[in-house]
Order: C-alpha cells, then sequence, then structure tokens
C-alpha cells in the first residue's frame, strides 16, 4: 500500500465513474419514455453489471445458496433479480454500479485512514550497513542483524536498528518515532531508534536489539493491533446490524404482500417498492461509521508521537472525567535544578557553589551532579579536593585544597547535626525551603555550617497550561506521587492542581485509581510507566510519558506518549471528544437517511435509483466526515462539524430535487401527446409513462 492513497490514480475507480456516466444516460432517457427493447437491453445491461459488480454477484450467491439474510450482497442480488423482473434494466445497472462504487469508496476511506499508520512500515529499511572485525563494511539484511553487531550510519540515511552511539555526532530527526519536528542532536552513549532519519554526521553505533525487538517494530505491531482492536460503538453497530438486514427483509415481504393479497392493489408496483426499501435499508454508511473515524483518530495520534493501543481507548481519552498525574518525569523533568545559594558567615555565594561542586564532582548522585551542572553553569571554577568519602544515603566528607579549613562535609540537616554543630537560623532557613517543596543541602566546616545549597525538581514549562486545559475540558485533576507531601504540594500550588496525594508507593496509586473511578467513572492516569505501571494498567486510560525505547511503559499502557509531551494529554481528550461526536454524526445521517427513504418506499413515492444515490450519497459524507480526524486541530471542530451537517443537507436537497424531476418527468410522459402512441407490449411494470413513440 502507498503513503498516499489517491482514487483518480486507481483504473477501476475511473472505469466506475464512466459507467455511471453510461447508465445514468440510459436511466434518464427511460425516465423520458425512451427504452430499450428487452432484447437489446437485458444483454446490454447484464454485461455492464457482471463486468462492474461480478463480486458483488457472486458473494450475493453465496449468501442466497447459505440462506445468509445478514448479507448486504443478498439484498444486491435480490434488487437487480427484481428489477429484471420488472423490465427495469438501467435501475438494475445503476443499482450495481453505485453500490460497486459505495464499496470503493468505503475501501478508499478505510485505506486512507490507514494510511498514517502505513506510513511507519514503509519508513523501516530492509538493510544496514554492519562493520566487522576487520574494519570491513557490508550492507546486511535487518533479519542477520544480532545485538552487538556494529552498526555505520552515513549522513541521510535512515537508521535501521535500536542502538546506542559508539562515534560520532549528528543530528537525527525522530519524529517518526515521538512526533516531534525538530531533530535531536546525537553523541556517544545516545540512544538511536530504527526509522529515526540521520540529518547530517557521521555516526557508528552498537545494535541494542534486534529488528523485531525494535521500539519501531513495538510501535507498528501495537498501532496496527490497535486498528483491529474495535471501539464499544463498532461493536454496538456489527450487533444492531446483523439484526437489521434480516428486519428489513421482513419489512419488504411485508411491503408486497399487505397491499396485495388485502387491497387488490398491483404486485409490480409494490413489488418495485419493496426492492427499493432493500437498497436503501442497505447499512453500508452505517457499518463504517465507526472504523473509519477511529482509524483516522489513531493515524492522527501516531503522527503526533502518541501510541494509541485499540480503538476503545480513542473513545474512552474523550469520556474521562479525572486525569490523575504522577509528579517526577510527568509534571517535572525528573532533574535536579539548584535553585538557592545561601552563604552563611562570611563566605560569598560563588565560593560556596564552586567549594561544593569541587567536592561533589567525585560523586555520581544526582544532587552531587545538579549541584557539579550549576556551577559549570555560571562558568565558576571549581575548588580541587582531596580525601573523598561518599557516606551511603548521607553526604560526603573531603578536604578542600582551596578553602583555609581544609576538611568539609556535604549532605542533608541529620548528617551534618552529626558532624559539626547547626546553629538555629540554619534549622530555620532548611525547615522553611522544605516548605517550599525544596531539597536542601547544607556545606559545613570545623567552625560550622558555611551555607545551604537548594534544589528542586525543575517543573515542565507546559505543566501549568495543561493543567488550565483540563479544567477548561471540565476534567478533575489529581496529582498521586511517592515524593514528600510538601514538594507535592508546591509543585500542585505552581501548576493549579487541587488534590493531592503524597508519599505513595505504587500499590497506594493503584488503590488510588480505584477510588477515583467509583467517584469519576472514567479516569485517565499520567505516569512515567515504571514505577506507575499498576495505576497505568488499573485506569479507564492509562497514558505512558517519554514511552520511546521504554518496553514497560509500551506494554503497561494504554497510550503511550513517545515524545514526553505532557500537551499531549489535553490535545488526546479533544481528539477522543471529536471521534465520538463524528461517530454519532455519521450515525445520526445514516440513520435519518435510511428512515427518510424508507418512508418514501413505503408510500410508493421512491425509486431503485433514487434509493442507491442516497445511499451511495450518504457513505460519501460518512468517509469525508471521518477523514477530518486526520488533520483535526482543536481551533477547527466547530467548522468541521458545520460542515458535515451542511454536507448532509446537501445530499438530501439533492435528493429531494431528484424525487421531484422524477416524478414530474413521470407525470409528463403520461399525459395525452399530440403525436399517435402505442403502450409497449410487455407485463405491466407498474410505472406509468413508459411509452415507445410511433415512427
Amino acid at each position: 500500500m502507498n503513503q498516499k492513497v489517491t482514487l483518480f490514480g486507481d483504473t477501476k475507480f475511473r472505469w466506475l465513474i464512466f459507467s455511471i456516466a453510461v447508465v445514468s444516460v440510459f436511466e434518464v432517457l427511460s425516465l423520458a419514455g425512451w427504452e430499450m427493447t428487452p432484447r437489446v437491453a437485458v444483454p446490454f445491461f447484464t454485461v455492464i453489471i457482471l463486468a462492474i459488480g461480478y463480486r458483488t454477484i457472486w458473494h450475493g450467491l453465496v449468501a442466497l445458496a447459505r440462506l445468509n439474510f445478514r448479507s448486504i450482497n443478498l439484498l444486491m442480488i435480490v434488487a437487480v433479480i427484481g428489477a429484471f423482473y420488472t423490465r427495469q434494466y438501467p435501475e438494475a445497472a445503476v443499482v450495481i454500479v453505485l453500490f460497486t462504487l459505495a464499496e470503493r469508496l468505503e475501501e478508499y476511506g478505510i485505506a486512507a485512514s490507514k494510511s498514517a499508520l502505513q506510513a511507519l512500515v514503509d519508513r523501516t529499511p530492509k538493510v544496514a550497513t554492519i562493520k566487522n572485525a576487520a574494519d570491513e563494511t557490508q550492507e546486511v539484511p535487518l533479519t542477520q542483524i544480532r545485538v552487538g553487531d556494529a552498526l555505520v550510519i552515513k549522513p541521510a540515511e535512515m537508521i535501521a536498528m535500536d542502538s546506542e552511539g559508539v562515534f560520532g555526532s549528528s543530528s537525527v530527526d525522530e519524529s517518526t518515532i515521538t512526533g516531534e519536528p525538530l531533530p535531536k542532536d546525537k553523541h556517544e552513549g545516545d540512544m538511536l531508534f530504527a526509522g529515526t532519519l540521520n540529518m547530517q554526521g557521521y555516526l557508528e553505533a552498537r545494535v541494542t536489539k534486534e529488528a523485531q525487538d525494535s521500539t519501531l517494530a513495538k510501535i507498528i505491531d501495537i498501532t496496527f493491533a490497535a486498528t483491529k482492536s474495535k471501539a464499544e460503538t463498532q461493536k454496538f453497530i456489527e450487533n444492531f446490524s446483523s439484526y437489521y438486514t434480516p428486519t428489513v427483509l421482513f419489512l419488504a415481504l411485508h411491503l408486497v404482500a399487505i397491499p396485495v393479497l388485502f387491497f387488490g392493489r398491483p404486485f409490480d408496483t409494490w413489488f418495485r417498492e419493496a426492492l427499493t426499501l432493500l437498497v436503501i435499508a442497505c447499512p453500508c454508511a452505517l457499518v463504517i461509521s465507526t472504523p473509519i473515524s477511529i482509524y483516522a483518530a489513531i493515524g492522527n495520534a501516531s503522527a503526533r508521537g502518541a501510541l494509541i493501543k485499540g480503538g476503545k481507548y480513542v473513545e474512552a481519552i474523550g469520556r474521562v472525567a479525572a486525569v490523575a498525574l504522577d509528579k517526577t518525569r510527568t509534571l517535572t523533568h525528573g532533574k535536579l535544578k539548584v535553585t538557592d545559594v545561601l552563604p552563611i558567615g562570611g563566605a560569598t555565594r560563588e565560593h560556596l557553589l564552586a567549594c561544593a561542586a569541587g567536592i561533589e564532582s567525585y560523586s555520581e548522585h544526582p544532587l552531587a551532579q545538579a549541584i557539579v551542572a550549576a556551577a559549570r553553569g555560571e562558568k565558576l571554577d571549581l575548588h580541587a579536593a582531596k580525601n573523598f568519602q561518599a557516606i551511603l544515603g548521607k553526604g560526603a566528607k573531603a578536604d578542600c585544597i582551596v578553602c583555609y579549613d581544609a576538611h568539609h562535609c556535604i549532605g542533608k540537616l541529620p548528617f551534618i547535626t552529626e558532624e559539626h554543630d547547626v546553629q538555629t537560623e540554619v534549622v530555620a532557613r532548611v525547615e522553611a525551603l522544605q516548605g517550599e517543596g525544596k531539597t536542601s543541602i547544607i556545606v559545613s566546616n570545623n567552625d560550622g555550617v558555611e551555607g545551604i545549597v537548594a534544589l528542586t525538581d525543575e517543573l515542565k514549562t507546559e505543566s501549568k497550561e495543561v493543567i488550565s486545559e483540563l479544567s477548561r475540558l471540565k476534567i478533575e485533576t489529581v496529582m498521586l506521587t511517592g515524593d514528600s507531601q510538601a514538594s507535592a504540594e508546591e509543585v500542585a500550588r505552581a501548576v493549579g492542581i487541587r488534590e493531592v496525594r503524597a508519599e505513595m508507593l505504587p500499590e497506594d496509586k493503584a488503590e488510588a485509581i480505584r477510588d477515583l473511578t467509583q467517584r469519576y467513572s472514567t479516569v485517565a492516569m499520567v505516569g512515567d510507566g515504571v514505577n506507575d505501571a499498576p495505576a497505568l494498567a488499573l485506569a479507564s486510560v492509562g497514558i505512558a510519558m517519554g514511552a520511546a525505547g521504554s518496553d514497560t511503559a509500551i506494554e503497561s499502557a494504554s497510550i503511550a506518549l513517545l515524545n514526553d509531551r505532557l500537551g499531549l494529554v489535553p490535545y488526546l481528550v479533544r481528539l477522543g471528544r471529536k471521534t465520538i461526536s463524528t461517530i454519532k454524526i455519521n450515525t445520526a445521517i445514516a440513520i435519518l437517511t435510511k428512515l427518510v427513504f424508507i418512508g418514501l418506499a413505503v408510500g410508493g413515492w421512491s425509486s431503485l435509483a433514487l434509493a442507491i444515490f442516497a445511499d451511495v450519497g450518504v457513505t460519501v459524507i460518512v468517509i469525508v466526515n471521518s477523514l477530518r480526524l486526520l488533520k483535526f486541530e482543536p481551533a477547527g471542530a466547530i467548522r468541521d462539524t458545520k460542515a458535515s451537517v451542511a454536507l448532509a443537507a446537501g445530499i438530501l436537497l439533492v435528493s429531494g430535487l431528484m424525487l421531484a424531476f422524477t416524478n414530474s418527468v413521470q407525470a409528463q410522459t403520461s399525459k395525452p401527446s399530440a403525436k399517435p402512441v402505442r403502450p409497449i407490449e410487455r407485463p405491466s411494470t407498474g410505472r406509468e409513462g413508459s411509452y415507445e413513440t410511433s415512427r
């Protein structure tokens, strides 16, 4: 399948359009009273029907042989046979040609809605360049590459395997995986994902996953599995259709039997109306209203870096009433940042930070690395130190070569109080910083405390706006975190979350999700996919942040945000709501049109051609309306809905005009002519005005 699906490049579609033009001409001539003789019409229209609708005919005959009254193709067989019986040969051809067109449009709609997903497959390389022990390179199929092999990636080449950079630097376009438009700088030690594009530099990397286990392979597998996972609405409609079609067959039978047997009406007239009822009753538009919408929504989300694992989650995210969010790596970056450097006594701020960073440069603890990064960010010269000793879970000791008093301790308050005297002022400041949700690291020497370095987890710039957007969407937000109460409340105040549950273990978060589900029915959980896995699994919709490369996150969540963009959460809610409303509009349009034309058929005012035109028209509406979701933007939601309603009104208006035209032509042809005319010598079809001009 090509990434871009087009109709007019399809030979079959062009033949369909040509066939419609041909049979339309003969239908108009028939309505005007100009008809072929049966000797010419039967073979002519039979050839058209078999050439265009041979598959429909075959499937219909199979359904008839099996007495499968739920088959749409069986309805078409009955309609064609009935039209031939009543000598409405053009109508028989119109029915098959337009029904085949509707099926082709349905195939196009499904293919177009899946095209964004198919693009993932098209981006996957089939071979890769490998360097062997002798520094020789060769192209090898992906299936033969193993973990640990040396991968060579040239400029402008697709990265074939998940790997870790070992040589070189470059910019890599990761939009296939994360949806992010800006390239990422890659150096030694950075992760590289299969299916991404090396923009400029030469890279060598060590393969970390085999082809079938790569992040891209998992995304492809899960995404296509998602299109097979039916939404609840789709299951209902398919179940409804299985009862709907036999019911219509039953009504059509009685539409013939009651007028003919009890009121003495002409059989052919009411047989024709029954055929019209069967044609308009085909639930094509109704059946495809949900899957195309779901496929389009999943394709839209995947293009933005959100992997949705099933149609039911598209609907569920649109119905959420509450969203629970983890703090670390969800609302915050999960990366500590120095916020305050508070010298005590005579030391300057710069001296305190340079001394602390010099000691902490020997440690790999995240707090230590944050202090070192802050000092280097200010371009300070780190103090040299010796005799470094890490005290597990407490802090560190070292001798600073630069400071007059060499011996130093650095760590949290309890550790410092074990080694040195701590002033009351220092304790008060530490408590104040804790009240702000900050972590305090104290630097001391033999003379006492030199100062305090305060750190906090850096808040994501988008977090406040995301919470505000969810609030505008009438969705409650709750923070669930294992961090301290003070730290959690500080972040909650900053972003606008009112309900906070802190100091929670993974099992506590799972219990909180159960409680929220009882209160709000449909709940989403947003977390990093590791310690939040139980809560993600229990929520109506589990959303894993920054899941690219994380097997745990991709497997445990209903939706995986591959690019760590929290802003996708309200977007997905809007997309889910738009998908639900699109399905409702599609279903309403399909059912309303059916009811209108069933009423016309029961009243004896419709025709086969008009019925199938309306059916194809509704199918077009459903497809066009559903495919809008591929390009959905929140700002365009109201405009899209108005366009859908306008399109539906247009189809009904055109159908009404066609009905008026048909009745007008029939009324004109039924009037006495100035020329002598003679009736066609054939059994009555129940259609007035079928005359052949005398010559």
